[in-house]
């Protein structure tokens, strides 16, 4: 609707999918717009992707977080912004220990956060 400030759920198996089941859900519904046309709508209307994931041990995590940057070609661009780190194992119950870490990456619509009076400190964003 072009107004900012919504949250919604998808199933998916990788924020990748979930646009993939975006594109798809609005070809099912009959409308006649070309793919591109699709893409860029999905592209403009999305700023980040959670994806939550159960994992081998029962537990459900936050496992990635994405930014929708926009379009390169056809393709919708995607960077990581946070991502679960596996690398400290198992603990002595078989629960995974690791966290989620930023990649080192700043997202690039944080300034409409600023806009809105939203500060987040950029340490945030510092990978470990």
């Amino acid at each position: 609707t072009g107004h900012d400030g919504s949250l919604s759920t998808v199933h998916a198996n990788s924020p990748r999918d979930v646009l993939s089941r975006l594109e798809t859900m609005v070809l099912m519904a009959g409308v006649e717009l070309p793919v591109r046309a699709i893409r860029e709508q999905i592209a403009s209307a999305i700023n980040l992707i959670v994806h939550m994931n159960r994992l081998k041990d029962g537990t459900r995590k936050i496992v990635k977080i994405v930014e929708v940057q926009g379009m390169e070609g056809d393709v919708i661009t995607l960077q990581d912004i946070f991502m679960f780190d596996f690398s400290k194992g198992l603990d002595e119950k078989g629960n995974y220990k690791g966290v989620i870490k930023a990649t080192g990456l700043r997202p690039k619509f944080i300034k409409r956060l600023y806009d809105y009076g939203i500060e987040i400190n950029n340490s945030t964003f510092l990978e470990e």
